[in-house]
């Protein structure tokens, strides 16, 4: 899927490809090593109850999305906007990436900081983190995907930045939980910000946020805060947010990190203390709640 020039430097950064087509990646989690290590855990294990050193962050379609976001920390020059090719049985990459984990963190082992009954239970990990790079709804067979974890007790989280609204309407198995992403206020902004590579963008993702009450999952809308680009007209936010009735909307920092540092300066990331004061206006707008925080990652939950 990808020339072995990319795939050699992504793997470089951390990535481990999976399967026989090699479609499919793991990239182990900075807080499931911190929490390894007992140095912290991920807002999610905080807002969500998930554990940190047992979550397993991979992507089925890591070389394809129909955005190429500014904030987005990947090299984005192979990206493709639809399938190609042929696919991986979900077994296949399941095991491939859950094998992927065990050898990225086998040296804790020896790690005298190291938690030595998190590094066991790390080796059987039991939440999927479906969001790594690419948008995960363009893999063909996400109900098998969700199915095939479901039926090994994992717990599934799938992002997606909603432009797959006729895969997400066909979906027959649920995930966990459901996050849509939710960057922009309206049509102009979005374009800027997510740069669509498709036509109707704007209204497919918008699809996607009518379809969102339909699910029984939990459900959540994630806002990623970019300073001097998204942090404004809340009551469109809420607009939106009124339509997808979400259980959860976390709002959170853009950060200056990897590949996005070609396309923003460090000045369009935001302190803790703005991304709370837009969070207040948004929950105001939109009758939500702050419920939770966390500071160290720059993230407010409203619901």
């Amino acid at each position: 899927m990808y020339s072995e020039e990319a795939r050699q430097r992504m793997e470089r950064m951390g990535y481990r490809f999976v399967g026989s087509n090699l479609h499919s990646a793991v990239k182990t989690c900075l807080w499931t090593k911190k929490s390894i290590i007992n140095e912290g855990v991920c807002y999610k294990e905080k807002f969500y109850g998930i554990k940190s050193h047992r979550c397993l962050q991979m992507s089925p379609a890591v070389p394809f999305c129909q955005q190429k976001c500014l904030f987005c920390w990947r090299n984005l020059s192979s990206t493709r906007v639809q399938w190609e090719g042929p696919w991986d049985e979900p077994s296949e990459i399941i095991d491939g990436a859950v094998e992927a984990q065990r050898n990225l963190l086998c040296g804790y082992f020896g790690n005298e900081k190291a938690d030595k009954r998190k590094v066991l239970e790390a080796q059987e990990p039991s939440n999927a983190a479906i969001s790594l790079a690419g948008e995960p709804l363009l893999y063909p067979d996400m109900d098998g995907l969700l199915e095939e974890f479901h039926r090994r007790n994992f717990t599934t989280f799938l992002v997606t930045n909603g432009l797959a609204a006729e895969n997400l309407e066909s979906l027959s198995e649920e995930p966990t939980q459901l996050y849509i992403s939710l960057d922009a206020p309206d049509r102009e902004t979005y374009e800027e910000l997510c740069r669509p590579q498709i036509q109707g963008a704007w209204e497919l993702m918008n699809q996607s946020l009518e379809l969102m009450p339909s699910f029984r999952c939990r459900r959540v809308l994630r806002i990623t805060a970019v300073r001097n680009i998204n942090m404004k007209r809340p009551e469109l936010f809420a607009d939106m947010i009124e339509r997808a009735r979400p259980d959860f909307v976390e709002i959170k920092a853009y950060m200056y990190i990897g590949y996005s540092r070609r396309r923003l300066e460090v000045d369009n990331m935001p302190l803790f203390y703005e991304v709370y004061e837009f969070a207040e206006k948004i929950a105001a707008e939109s009758g939500m709640d702050i419920v939770d925080e966390s500071r160290e990652s720059r993230v407010v939950l409203l619901g």
